[in-house]
């Protein structure tokens, strides 16, 4: 299957109505020190060393390198979140400077797309949908990856958030939506330990909580108690003015706990990092443990003197915390190569290998060493060969296995991805972006209505959608529910029937000046219009074949002809094409 999909991408001929099947994902031994011929590897460049210790245990012949267009396209989608335009794919197209992608990579990371693409891919990992839209949240991403600030920092902001300090006060968010209260039903502090331990450590301790995991030795029920002790005092704090904050009860014994397997055995534990040591806890007489004594005319809370969140924040993200740098470079990897070297991400341990051990190694030290420099690291991993083959497969690659590297994989397109994506590729994102934001409620998508929602029919046309609701609308489809990873992705009715139905996506592909539709409509020569219309919605040339039925359709249909060059951008946006970053 992987091999049908992967050659759709070119030899596929065009075909109108095409089936709405959308948005299908395909999913060493110790090599360093030396190189093949024996240099030292000291000085070499990281991502000619991480190509090196792919290329040792690859296995069979590495796929050729990917072309440009397949390249750019890639890329833009990696790095800004979206596909190129038309314009810029000509430009880089045209390049013929042999360090073009090299400049391309470094244009990206510095463009003003890079903080929203990595607040989006960061918002995805931790929030896993619980948030949806322009929260106070994501902005916070927004502006951290716009100030590149590296991932120690980061995880501290987010695991001790500073509630008097508006700038980064958002990060509290993490911990506020997994304390939510649902109806009667006692906050949640087992699962925001898991979640913990899953996003920040790559070990998902869910089962180690009653018991030492039954099936990997690893996990011990202390590991899952000990972070329990981190964090089971937290609450939502409801003094603070434009929120939200965290507060903390002090800790003043160790927690209790028992195996459901020995029930008569008793055993305790203060806070304790996975796989580290206990902390020592003050002793402290009644009256003592405040650092700042709770005000009940404010409704202050008051701050501890044993503070376990400044502890976990400092005790997870240090340069000597193996699973704290393996993991953050595991997700990174994933996000830039499709695949985890560690896989499934949040199953670090010894029974589930890495697939390359002394590569993953490597990568940690090196991130630590930069201060977990997150950009930097990206920067390194763009430039691997790795990174630029063709996701193609062919002859000896058709059953490549996907942990081999030796072809790309292809990827799952985020929500936000595929949204920015076919604002880009109908010419529609200046014209969207100048539509005031609307404040209204999540809405439901219901992929079989035909009528736009209430706020959308109150808009001068279907087209005048602003942002904030085209994001709300693209999450609805095609995002995961909320608590859910989105690592793997599965094709939906409900995705497929919004791209058939969303009233605003058939308005953009109405021709009016500036947009994709009315760039067509102007031209004559059916070969000219169809070069335009795969470069500017899939960033490649028509195959002959493709351009012999772009004229055809175009001579069936002449007395609609507006109608039938709408029916075609909508035939390329609804392909797995467009809908999988390859």
């Amino acid at each position: 299957m992987r091999q049908r999909e992967a050659e759709k991408h070119r030899s596929r001929p065009f075909r109108l109505p095409p089936t709405p099947g959308v948005f299908f994902v395909l999913w060493i031994t110790s090599f360093h020190g030396l190189s093949a011929t024996g240099t030292a590897l000291g000085d070499v460049p990281l991502h000619d060393r991480i190509d090196r210790m792919i290329a040792a245990n690859a296995g069979g012949p590495v796929a050729p390198p990917a072309g440009d267009a397949e390249f750019l396209r890639r890329v833009y989608l990696d790095l800004a979140g979206h596909v190129p335009s038309s314009a810029d794919a000509r430009l880089f197209l045209a390049d013929t400077a042999p360090d073009k992608r090299e400049k391309l990579i470094d244009a990206l990371l510095a463009g003003p797309d890079y903080p929203r693409r990595m607040a989006d891919a960061f918002d995805v990992m931790l929030m896993e949908r619980r948030l949806r839209g322009d929260t106070p949240w994501h902005k916070y991403l927004e502006t951290s990856f716009a100030a590149d600030k590296h991932w120690d920092d980061l995880t501290r902001e987010i695991l001790c958030p500073d509630a008097e300090n508006p700038g980064t006060r958002a990060s509290a968010f993490f911990y506020v939506k997994r304390l939510e209260q649902t109806g009667a039903n006692p906050v949640d502090y087992p699962l925001l330990t898991r979640d913990i331990g899953r996003l920040f450590l790559g070990v998902d301790l869910k089962c180690a909580q009653c018991h030492n995991h039954k099936y990997i030795k690893d996990y011990k029920q202390v590991d899952f108690q000990g972070l329990l002790a981190f964090v089971g005092q937290t609450f939502i704090r409801r003094d603070v003015k434009g929120g939200p904050a965290i507060g903390e009860k002090p800790l003043v014994k160790k927690i209790d706990y028992v195996s459901v397997f020995h029930p008569s055995d008793k055993f305790e534990t203060g806070p304790r990092v996975p796989f580290g040591t206990e902390m020592q806890m003050p002793s402290l007489k009644k009256g003592e443990e405040w650092a700042q004594k709770p005000d009940p005319r404010t409704k202050f809370p008051g701050v501890p003197k044993f503070d376990t969140l400044r502890l976990l924040a400092d005790q997870t993200a240090r340069a000597d915390n193996e699973k704290f740098k393996q993991n953050i470079v595991n997700r990174l990897w994933f996000l830039m190569m499709g695949r985890g070297l560690v896989n499934p991400l949040d199953l670090s341990n010894s029974e589930n290998p890495p697939s390359h051990p002394a590569l993953l190694n490597l990568l940690a030290e090196k991130f630590a060493n930069s201060r977990f420099d997150i950009k930097s690291f990206i920067r390194e991993l763009a430039l691997t060969r790795i990174y630029q083959r063709t996701s193609l497969l062919s002859g000896d690659n058709a059953t490549a296995p996907p942990e081999s590297y030796r072809v790309a994989n292809a990827k799952r397109m985020s929500a936000e991805q595929i949204a920015q994506s076919m604002l880009v590729a109908t010419a529609q994102l200046e014209a969207v972006r100048a539509i005031k934001e609307q404040k209204v409620k999540p809405v439901a998508v219901d992929p079989t209505a035909d009528a736009a929602p209430p706020e959308e029919k109150a808009m001068a046309s279907s087209a005048r959608v602003p942002l904030n609701v085209v994001y709300q609308k693209f999450v609805a489809a095609f995002g995961s529910p909320a608590g859910e990873a989105e690592v793997e992705f599965a094709p939906s009715v409900a995705g497929a029937l919004f791209v058939s139905n969303e009233k605003f996506i058939l308005a953009w592909l109405q021709p009016e000046p500036g947009n994709l539709a009315g760039k067509l409509s102007k031209i004559d020569d059916p070969k000219a219009l169809a070069d335009e219309l795969y470069l500017s919605v899939l960033t490649r040339s028509p195959t002959d074949d493709e351009r012999a039925d772009v004229a055809a359709f175009l001579t069936k249909h002449a007395a609609e002809r507006d109608k039938a060059i709408g029916e075609m951008e909508w035939a390329l946006l609804a392909s797995t094409e467009f809908c999988v970053n390859h």
